[in-house]
């Protein structure tokens, strides 16, 4: 009897023991850890395929001679002779003129308009829901529905727009006037964007800390004096995100062009990306307009950088 309580004592002291794990598997690494990769492959695989690649590819041919009609075989490696080419180019660097301008006014009037429009959208107004998706409907229609639609508005003689400036006496000629073009495409952009940035701000204005506006009408604080104090620096990140991504957008600005003035008249809507398109693919310089491209993507990231870095310490924080 004493042998097998103690027996049992022994079972019983080697099962309280930790117990052992064999999976067969090195020590850190998980059984079927790679399924996890077959689910992002797909997005992985279009990523490496239609922007690693391509991007890869701009930065090389950017340092390269090549007409496309010549072959892969045609390539060959100049130097710095495109971007020395660039800086000497009077073609581009009007090019870069328009584009600052259609985005430096653009932007800041979408940026503005949307805001003003967010905090109206953000008041107890009748049937609220329904304006804010009539508003932002612009944002996700077509570009080709976009421009024809504006091509009827604006036509010189028949279009609504030109009668509705008639009683002011001003009849533009929009697209079919070189000084009228620009104009024209910057009013298609804001009016393609406010409601998106509208939408962003009535996001961020629900967010805003309700207990600092208690407390400034309780000290009497006026609209204005809310606005300045409160609202502002609170939407402040939501304005430089804002600003950041209708810049980046504007300055890729391509379709409305494309299908309305295809850079015209003369070359008074050619924008640095048309400008790129018409080197690649009209002129087949597939070497100078990657490094144009290059260039591009340079001045941008920088101006975006820039920006981002104004608003630093500048916002509203909880």
């Amino acid at each position: 009897m004493a042998t097998t309580v103690a027996t049992a004592e022994e079972a019983v002291t080697t099962s309280s023991g930790p117990p052992s794990v064999r999976t067969g598997k090195a020590p850190g690494i998980k059984p079927r850890g790679w399924i996890g990769f077959l689910f992002i492959a797909p997005n992985l695989l279009g990523v490496i395929a239609f922007t690693l690649i391509p991007l890869i590819s701009v930065i090389v041919l950017a340092f390269t001679d090549w007409n496309l009609v010549s072959g892969l075989g045609g390539i060959t490696f100049n130097g710095l002779d495109n971007f020395v080419a660039i800086a000497q180019d009077p073609g581009f660097w009007r090019a870069v003129g328009l584009t600052l301008v259609y985005v430096g006014v653009s932007v800041p009037l979408t940026v503005v308009l949307g805001l003003a429009l967010g905090i109206a959208l953000n008041r107890p107004l009748p049937g609220r829901a329904v304006l804010r998706a009539i508003f932002f409907l612009p944002y996700i229609v077509n570009v080709v529905a976009i421009g024809m639609t504006w091509l009827m508005l604006m036509n010189p003689k028949a279009g609504l727009v030109n009668q509705v400036l008639d009683a002011f006496g001003l009849q533009p000629g929009w697209f079919a006037s070189s000084h009228w073009a620009l104009p024209a495409l910057i009013v298609m952009a804001v009016w393609g964007g406010v409601g998106y940035c509208s939408l962003i701000y009535l996001s961020a204005l629900q967010d805003a800390p309700r207990q600092l506006y208690e407390a400034a009408d309780i000290d009497g604080a006026g609209a204005w004096a809310k606005f300045r104090v409160i609202t502002w620096p609170s939407l402040l990140p939501t304005t430089i995100f804002l600003l950041v991504t209708l810049i980046i957008g504007a300055s890729q600005g391509f379709g409305l062009i494309a299908l309305i003035t295809a850079g015209g008249p003369g070359d008074s809507t050619t924008t640095i990306s048309y400008y790129m398109y018409q080197t690649g693919f009209q002129f087949y310089r597939f070497g100078y307009a990657s490094a144009i491209g290059l260039v591009t993507f340079i001045g941008v990231l920088a101006l975006t950088l820039v920006t981002w870095r104004a608003q630093r310490g500048r916002a509203l924080h909880d």
